[in-house]
């Protein structure tokens, strides 16, 4: 009979975990494909808490689809297991405890997440057996944190000369390629490959990798280390890497490596831009204004895009910001301070061109009214933390705000970035202007203009009232090609662009409005069934009603299909959809964390939030909860919901990480309003997504 298996380190963590929970403390179940995020973490706790009765105050652990990586297809942990937390931190680190037999629980601290890892050992030079790979893991681990993580390019601490020679021995000839990576990245981030290394890996690298170099996990570094040492190869692995290595060849300057670089930004890689402005600094000029404003004429003589013009614009803030923290040796929240005020500053800097100008005044605009109160609260000492005297600060500020109307007219946030950034600015656009609404079409009818931006755009035009026959004339020839591509919208604060314009094209009565119900309604592809439903806030009646709430009613994951019924129950019956929020709070129809989401998400018609969970760290929420909370039209029981829903703000809680971050009177304005709200009893409060 065949040996019983052996119990894996999965295994383990799982009967470990089996055993905690306890008093104001549980631990989620190990997770499914379905948690994939901490944002869904914290929604399985509200639920697992409120289906256990338990009580507000109940702290809870668990690790997600993403962490759960860490283990391999046998079940052995390769990595560290990061175990997220809600509520008391305390409790929390008294109810993991030390972690299982075998293995460590390394507490993060309030801000972070736990961690477990196998207990390995180390010799008396701190070295682990090179058999032990978890051991040989954590060593490297440990060789690869970064000094300060807040400083680019990262330093490493220096080796002992006890692990030098231990990393070197691991690189003798012969010498397992994919093994070695580790090894070379470790030495190498200190310049620690010798010639011969490199020479021999080098020529082991193209023999195995040929034609696909960036495969090797080492490979960085190994270039690197070929252009430290001037070795011709180097550029042959650079032409074959592409724009990939641009940031390999601004760690070794040289006048070759400005010509590649240059190449690479201006062929449209936004990303080499950094790299060829931190190049040109080396060889050519090292002001940063005026090799960035060089680099900004080069751009527009070859017709760069707006992309490659934003990433130039950041790259000359993180350089500027970088200089002055390596001259001053001020900290990472005085460097934050520096590259407030350098907006500023930017955007009236006549040595700029008009368009770096006008990407300053875009990002001083969230910045000059904390450059104006750390200037007078700090006086004299602002010089200290930004090397600017605090009345010149002020000055700039004065200077950047009468200028800054005309600088940003007819702008809009960059729709390629980052989805996170435009949830940031979204709350911007609660109120159109003229110049809002010009902007906004002009990037619908653009045929440049990708599935995030349509989504970001068409959502807020048809949120407004602001769309109309052009907008859907403009995306005719786009829609069966491009809008029917899946495109998940899972943490924004808009739906698919194809939902929205065809709401857009049946509030209109648009003949394609049929053409897209029909494409609708086909069985294929599948990614479509789960949003059709959100497609009856165009042109709503009581069947596409009903059909919603047997769906809301259902127990069915959703997507929005529940604040769409709101919406259309409202117009329907031309009420708030605040109103029918608050009304579909009391019905008890389906679990009460919907319905509390649903008020904050409804309470501004003019721009309901798609998003399906409360974000604790962006200041719209903040209002949108200060709005419910303060609305006299809503039942106690909903007003509840908002108090409780600004009490759980970081803003309140964890002010550092709010975004876009808050001034101090913004702060003390909101601690003075909830200290002006009496308690009230209400549902269990609303968890954030972390």
């Amino acid at each position: 009979m065949a040996s019983r298996r052996a119990r894996s380190d999965l295994d383990g963590v799982r009967a470990w975990w089996r055993t905690l929970g306890g008093d104001g403390f549980v631990v989620l179940p190990p997770p499914t494909r379905g948690r994939y995020t901490q944002s869904d973490g914290h929604e399985d706790a509200v639920e697992l808490i409120g289906a256990r009765g338990l009580g507000d105050g109940t702290s809870f652990a668990y690790w997600h689809w993403q962490a759960h990586q860490a283990f391999d297809r046998s079940g052995a942990l390769t990595r560290e297991l990061m175990l997220y937390w809600g509520g008391d931190h305390a409790a929390v680190a008294a109810g993991l405890g030390a972690g299982p037999a075998g293995f460590r629980v390394v507490d993060g601290g309030p801000q972070g997440a736990f961690r477990l890892d196998r207990v390995s050992g180390r010799d008396e030079a701190g070295l682990p057996d090179p058999a032990d790979p978890v051991g040989v893991r954590q060593f490297l681990d440990g060789l690869d944190e970064p000094l300060d993580r807040t400083v680019h390019p990262f330093r490493h601490r220096p080796l002992t000369a006890a692990e030098a020679g231990w990393l070197h021995e691991r690189l003798r000839d012969p010498v397992e390629l994919p093994g070695a990576a580790r090894f070379v990245t470790s030495l190498e981030r200190r310049d620690g490959l010798s010639y011969e290394e490199t020479v021999r890996l080098s020529l082991a690298w193209r023999a195995a990798y040929g034609g696909r170099l960036a495969e090797w996990d080492g490979w960085r570094e190994l270039l690197h280390a070929l252009l430290r040492h001037d070795r011709a190869e180097a550029w042959d692995a650079v032409a074959e890497l592409g724009t990939r290595a641009a940031e390999v060849v601004r760690g070794v300057p040289s006048g070759r490596g400005l010509a590649v670089v240059r190449e690479f930004a201006l062929a449209g890689d936004r990303a080499a831009v950094g790299a060829w402005l931190a190049v040109h600094r080396a060889v050519r000029e090292p002001d940063p204004v005026l090799a960035a404003a060089a680099l900004a004429a080069d751009l527009d003589a070859h017709e760069a895009t707006e992309a490659s013009l934003r990433g130039l614009y950041a790259a000359l803030s993180a350089a500027v910001t970088a200089d002055r923290r390596r001259e001053s040796g001020v900290d990472h929240r005085a460097g934050r301070s520096f590259a407030a005020l350098s907006a500023v500053r930017f955007s009236t800097d006549e040595r700029l061109p008009r368009a770096l100008r006008v990407l300053a005044a875009d990002e001083a605009r969230g910045q000059v009214a904390h450059v104006r109160e750390e200037a007078v609260r700090l006086g004299p000492a602002y010089a200290d933390v930004t090397g600017v005297d605090a009345a010149d600060a002020l000055a700039a500020a004065d200077r950047y705000e009468a200028v800054r109307d005309e600088l940003l007219a007819g702008t809009g946030p960059d729709l390629t970035a980052y989805e996170g950034s435009l949830c940031d600015v979204y709350d911007r656009y609660r109120t159109l202007t003229e110049a809002d609404v010009h902007w906004l079409r002009a990037r619908v009818a653009d045929p440049g203009t990708g599935m995030q931006g349509l989504g970001f755009c068409l959502e807020l035009l048809y949120a407004h009232g602001s769309a109309g026959v052009a907008e859907v004339e403009a995306l005719l020839p786009r829609w069966k090609k491009e809008l029917t591509r899946r495109y998940r919208t899972t943490y924004t604060e808009w739906r698919h662009p194809l939902v929205t314009l065809t709401c857009l094209a049946l509030d209109l009565g648009h003949p394609v409005a049929g053409d897209l119900l029909a494409w609708w309604a086909r069985p294929r592809p599948l990614w479509k069934d789960e949003l059709r439903l959100l497609t009856h806030l165009g042109a709503p009646d009581e069947a596409k009603a009903a059909e919603l709430w047997d769906f809301v009613t259902s127990g069915a994951h959703d997507v929005g299909q529940v604040l769409t019924w709101v919406l259309v129950r409202a117009r329907l019956d031309g009420e708030s959809p605040l109103v029918v929020a608050d009304r579909l709070l009391r019905t008890r129809a389906f679990p009460a964390h919907v319905a509390r989401r649903l008020l904050l998400a409804a309470v501004d018609p003019a721009q309901p939030l798609w998003h399906y969970s409360f974000d604790s760290m962006r200041r719209s929420w903040w209002q949108r909860a200060v709005e419910v909370a303060d609305h006299p039209g809503l039942s106690p029981e909903a007003r509840a919901i908002g108090l409780r829903a600004a009490r759980e703000h970081d803003l309140i809680r964890r002010p550092e990480q709010v975004r876009p971050a808050p001034t101090e009177a913004e702060r003390a304005a909101a601690r003075t309003w909830l200290e002006g709200h009496t308690d009230t009893a209400g549902p269990r409060p609303l968890r954030s997504r972390r």
